[in-house]
């Protein structure tokens, strides 16, 4: 992807001014969060080339071009794909995109027919994850409809642990009510190894999003990571002598002293003290010295399910 893919023939120049007004605080986010001066030192000519001291992507490297690219939604793409004719035709560039932002899809993995177009794809997964986010059951039809994914358990696990368009909610909604075959393997992926419990379990719920009550799915999310975390640390299991039982009581420890020592309502905090004597009613294998260390690790940064 050379620069040839970011010029503008003269006659578009005026309509490159309103598509840059357009994803002008886009840009500026991204530049702030992502370059903050580093860009500067790339290119000193990068600055002021443009009206309103705006860069002009054919002036930066085609990796950062790609990341500038990311920030916005298909709309946006689409527009800028009609002012850099460029950008419209370069399958790389799309290719780019769509995995990038969702890492897994079943296609793919297969042979591509003639005529298949990465920019089509990537506005049917786009279209595909907005249905998602308002209905996860037409979501996941759609996907499979256009032969993006197959309805199978591995593969919609890894679709769904790859992508960052999904909205949490739905996707809570999903796993619970209609998918836990998919929940399954979806917790196979994670590797918790050497990792500490606090924060393997903040990994996990990161991914997985804890319910907001207690309840039947909190518990069946708490017994397969306990299962999980002890399959991945074999060692630790013998030298702790935990168990997935034992990890079971200690996680919901974990998330009830997380709610104690962050709730502005709670006035009287649960002290180390207690907490290792509570714990030690329940776990009864599990050394003072580890319990402590889980206190702390809360203590210091913070809930393991925000």
């Amino acid at each position: 992807m050379g620069q040839a893919l970011w010029r503008l023939p003269p006659r578009q120049q005026q309509h490159s001014y309103v598509l840059k007004a357009c994803c002008a605080t886009k840009y500026r986010k991204m530049l702030q969060l992502n370059l903050n001066t580093s860009v500067y030192f790339v290119s000193p000519v990068l600055v002021g080339k443009e009206p309103h001291g705006f860069i002009d992507l054919e002036m930066l490297p085609p990796e950062l071009g790609i990341t500038i690219l990311s920030y916005l939604n298909a709309t946006d793409l689409c527009l800028a794909g009609c002012v850099w004719q460029g950008l419209g035709k370069d399958e790389y560039l799309w290719q780019g995109l769509c995995k990038s932002t969702w890492g897994h899809c079943s296609i793919y993995n297969r042979r591509l027919p003639a005529g298949f177009s990465y920019r089509r794809l990537y506005l049917q997964l786009d279209e595909g994850s907005l249905t998602f986010n308002a209905n996860p059951q037409e979501g996941i039809s759609y996907f499979m409809s256009k032969g993006i994914l197959v309805d199978h358990p591995t593969e919609l696990a890894k679709f769904i642990f790859y992508t960052r368009r999904l909205n949490w909610k739905m996707l809570r909604i999903y796993l619970d009510e209609s998918r836990r075959d998919v929940l399954d393997e979806l917790v196979k992926l994670h590797n918790f190894s050497n990792q500490f419990l606090p924060n393997a379990l903040r990994d996990f719920f990161r991914h997985i999003h804890a319910p907001e009550e207690r309840g039947e799915y909190l518990e069946t999310l708490i017994t397969k990571f306990s299962h999980r975390f002890c399959t991945c640390n074999p060692g630790l299991v013998r030298e702790l002598g935990l168990s997935p039982d034992a990890v079971y009581v200690l996680c919901y420890s974990l998330i009830l002293l997380s709610i104690d020592l962050t709730s502005p309502h709670v006035k009287n905090k649960m002290s180390k003290r207690e907490f290792i004597r509570n714990t030690r009613r329940a776990a009864h294998n599990v050394s003072d010295d580890f319990v402590g260390h889980l206190y702390d690790n809360i203590y210091l940064i913070g809930h393991v399910a925000a």
